[in-house]
């Protein structure tokens, strides 16, 4: 028997040319149930989401759910519209909004009723992000401003007059001060980024000089960390993109790689490569080291704001967290894509990827 012949006649009642396309013109999953809860209609993105889907069988079949079954029982008796959600986690965890709404036939009568399913996974991913945003700075803030008070209230009272101590407390006060103060500067950053996430760059930028000025700058912390820098950018790579962001792009990347390469034994890279190439339609600059690598767990949250694979080591060396989250939020205005690889005890390779200039 066709899934034609299995339609209730109610279909025709309910004029199922305009029913099925209305449904199947939305852009959510929907469909529309008869009095017995039998699929009449379907859209294609309900079928997608609900491989089991079979019109003219019970949606129960489909979607094992109580609390949606129960409402569109409800929905179908008393002929008063309701919300219900339903959640699911696998093969992934997603959270859906399940809106059902009585349908009435010629006599005024409920017949059926539609059922909407609104994906609430992204949104309610982004307000946890939010929260945990708010919570971990509140606390990156709150940890050296502590500090801070502390050495105050005891310059004004027990150490008032102790020189070797008030010259001690100065200098951790300081350092409290410039990590506020580098936190400050990251948050407001990405603040900025994201105010022109929706515009893109249209500049002209040589990816391979930018590099090369990077490693310049940033040699005399590599000697003071035992690193040598080795660049192969000598090929011009124009990129479309804006020079300062990129600047901090390649800034965040290699001192990364300068700062936290650092092998098993605890002893510094001794190296990190950089070298920037092209293909037939994008630039790539790539960062490699050859420290200690980051174990597999952590890699897909490397870019998550303060996410820290080792907290005590990057606080130790005056990071915020914030680094690789800026990178993604650059890249990802300006058209491209952050790829990174590690193995254990084998090093990392970070490959910041960018559009080509049409010139």
């Amino acid at each position: 028997m066709s899934d034609d012949d299995r339609v209730p006649a109610l279909a025709v009642q309910l004029h199922a040319p305009i029913v099925e396309k209305l449904v199947g013109a939305m852009p959510e999953p929907a469909g529309v149930v008869d009095a017995e809860g039998r699929v009449i209609v379907a859209n294609r993105p309900a079928f997608a989401l609900l491989p089991g889907l079979r019109l003219g069988e019970p949606l129960i079949l489909a979607l094992r759910t109580p609390n949606v079954i129960d409402a569109m029982r409800r929905v179908l008796a008393t002929g008063e519209a309701e919300t219900v959600p339903w959640s699911e986690r696998v093969p992934i965890e997603r959270l859906f909004e399940v809106c059902v709404a009585p349908i009435e036939d010629a006599s005024g009568a409920v017949a059926a009723a539609l059922l909407t399913l609104r994906d609430l996974t992204e949104q309610r991913r982004l307000e946890r992000m939010r929260v945990d945003f708010i919570a971990n700075a509140s606390h990156e803030l709150r940890t050296p401003l502590a500090s801070m008070l502390g050495f105050i209230e005891t310059l004004q009272g027990s150490a008032h007059g102790d020189a070797k101590a008030r010259d001690k407390f100065l200098v951790i006060m300081r350092e409290q001060g410039r990590r506020m103060a580098r936190l400050i500067d990251d948050l407001l950053s990405l603040s900025r980024i994201e105010q022109k996430q929706h515009v893109r760059p249209e500049a002209a930028v040589d990816l391979a000089q930018l590099a090369r000025h990077v490693a310049d700058t940033l040699a005399p912390l590599a000697r003071e960390m035992g690193v040598e820098i080795k660049i192969d950018a000598e090929r011009a790579v124009m990129v479309t993109g804006d020079r300062d962001e990129l600047l901090r792009v390649a800034e965040n990347l290699i001192e990364n790689a300068i700062k936290y390469g650092a092998r098993q034994d605890g002893a510094s890279a001794d190296q990190v490569e950089i070298a920037v190439t092209r293909s037939a339609s994008e630039g790539s600059m790539i960062v490699r080291d050859y420290g200690r690598g980051i174990a597999p767990e952590h890699l897909p949250r490397l870019t998550e704001r303060f996410y820290r694979v080792d907290p005590g080591q990057s606080r130790a060396k005056n990071g915020t967290g914030l680094g690789l989250a800026i990178v993604k939020h650059i890249l990802t205005r300006h058209r491209g894509r952050l790829t990174i690889s590690s193995q254990l005890d084998r090093g990392s390779t970070f490959t910041a990827i960018v559009p080509l200039h049409p010139s």
